[in-house]
């Protein structure tokens, strides 16, 4: 980073906390990935983040060495049984300033037992709400892919939307939908919700059909996504085998680095009023 002539030690804090879903109906696009990423490279450099695994599939979870067993306290504690989200937040190893709350196999059923719930839609909100968040400067939530009550649930918490798009040709097809999903819950749950930031993964400069693809996205959202291309890399594959973001696995590598730039230029937007 200093090579970059980017060595401060500490990037500016929002004003308030940021409460940002990381969405996007399609698999494999760098959910997780991103998520962890960006929020492991905002807490190195001197803010409070905390990681809300919504995912079934527990990735975030893994990444960041969360304990899964079939004994511990998951989201899904907060979901159905209303326990307190400082509840089941748990220091990340290795990364101060950095906290999550874990997904476990038992958040597969949630959807289901939700159904039946009171303000099913709005279950994470509360729990937020009942939350003292003058203690972070960002949540992110991780979602899952799929548009059913977990994903709504986050939508319906959150204030602000980041969607990472894989730049290949399939990528573009379900971003329909999802923006779709995103005005209805906008215009029936929470007013308040945008879409904030957009972030273009898993680039290869290589190949023509990338570039026509992040180009095809900067023209339509034009500054909602980040300058910063995410490379392939397989550093940033590798990372979670080791219980590790690749901000701790390998920060020099390709992968790392960008992840950095990615979430510098989110903290430098929300000093200026960007993103809010």
């Amino acid at each position: 980073m200093s090579v970059r002539g980017h060595g401060d030690d500490s990037w500016p804090r929002p004003g308030k906390c940021r409460i940002i879903s990381v969405a996007n109906q399609k698999g494999g696009v760098g959910k997780t990935t991103t998520a962890v990423n960006l929020a492991a490279s905002l807490a190195m450099h001197g803010n409070r983040v905390l990681v809300v695994d919504l995912d079934p599939q527990g990735n975030a979870s893994t990444a960041l060495s969360m304990d899964r067993s079939a004994e511990s306290r998951s989201i899904y504690h907060c979901l159905v049984e209303d326990a307190e989200i400082r509840d089941l937040a748990q220091p990340v190893p290795e990364v101060d300033n950095l906290w999550c709350v874990p997904a476990t196999i038992d958040l597969a059923g949630a959807e289901i037992e939700l159904v039946s719930l009171v303000a099913r839609e709005s279950r994470l909100k509360r729990a937020f709400s009942a939350y003292d968040s003058s203690e972070l400067d960002y949540i992110f939530i991780d979602c899952p892919p799929s548009l059913g009550l977990l994903t709504v649930n986050a939508m319906v918490a959150c204030e602000e939307i980041l969607i990472p798009i894989q730049c290949e040709y399939y990528a573009l097809e379900g971003l329909g939908q999802l923006l779709r999903n995103v005005e209805l819950v906008k215009s029936h749950l929470n007013p308040a919700m945008e879409i904030s930031t957009i972030v273009l993964t898993m680039y290869d400069g290589r190949t023509r059909l990338a570039s026509q693809v992040a180009d095809e996205v900067r023209g339509h959202f034009g500054d909602l996504v980040l300058k910063t291309l995410v490379p392939r890399s397989v550093r940033v594959s590798e990372a979670p085998s080791y219980g590790q973001s690749v901000m701790t696995y390998d920060s020099g590598s390709t992968g790392a680095v960008a992840y950095m730039e990615a979430a510098r230029e989110i903290a430098y937007r929300a000093a200026i009023g960007a993103g809010n």
